[in-house]
């Protein structure tokens, strides 16, 4: 039976990975070279951060203007990207279904959680300023464990401050890390893919569904195996 409802929060409460991605896409333009998207496949849902530079470096040094490698300076094109990221990511919406969700979980009585490997600053700002930081029992980021995702912890740590076994607990998530993160928790797990991870192939989940208001939380429920 499930109790309580464990959210991720990057790509599932909002999309940063978009923005995250296109200002690295425009970083590279500027030097004539394309980021592949499945550069970012391993890093998505944990704190494992992709070196956009050290790869931009590798690409320019097999490239026929490989001098370019050796005169770019790492310190001055992180600071630009993260310029162009913040500039892109200022007016980050709630995904659609996340106020759905948390009503129905509410009339149900099922309280929630957030599990995400992101910063605290980062999470809670954005929970704050979407007015839902209080709709949430508790809120467990990467500051907050020893490992994040594909580690079970944040998961774990969120059932404990929801007062309720892993097994009673259902989690959304969007990464593949996030997915193996629930299953190695003892958690079912919906996955709900986004604008980025829906271009890779996720571990098995207990369902897949397209986006978090496409079946109402009893409807689902009723699904879980």
């Amino acid at each position: 039976m499930i109790t309580a409802l464990i959210f991720d929060f990057d790509g599932l409460i909002i999309d940063p990975e978009t923005p995250a991605f296109a200002s690295r896409q425009m970083i590279y333009a500027e030097y004539g070279l394309e980021l592949a998207l499945e550069c970012r496949q391993h890093a998505l849902g944990s704190n494992r951060s992709f070196d956009a530079v050290a790869h931009l470096v590798t690409l320019l040094e097999q490239g026929p203007t490989s001098e370019r490698a050796h005169t770019l300076d790492h310190a001055e094109v992180r600071a630009r990207r993260q310029q162009l990221k913040q500039r892109l990511s200022a007016d980050q919406p709630l995904l659609p279904g996340v106020l759905t969700k948390l009503d129905e979980a509410r009339a149900l009585g099922l309280p929630c959680a957030v599990a995400s490997s992101s910063g605290r600053d980062w999470v809670a700002g954005w929970l704050h300023r979407h007015a839902i930081y209080e709709r949430f029992v508790c809120v467990y980021t990467g500051d907050d464990v020893a490992a994040t995702k594909p580690a079970p912890d944040l998961f774990l740590s969120a059932a404990a401050g929801l007062e309720r076994p892993p097994e009673q607990c259902l989690v959304f998530e969007d990464s593949p890390n996030g997915i193996l993160a629930a299953r190695a928790a003892g958690m079912r797990v919906v996955a709900v893919p986004g604008a980025i991870s829906r271009h890779f192939d996720l571990p098995p989940a207990d369902l897949v569904l397209p986006a978090l208001d496409a079946l109402p939380l009893d409807a689902l429920l009723r699904m879980l195996p």
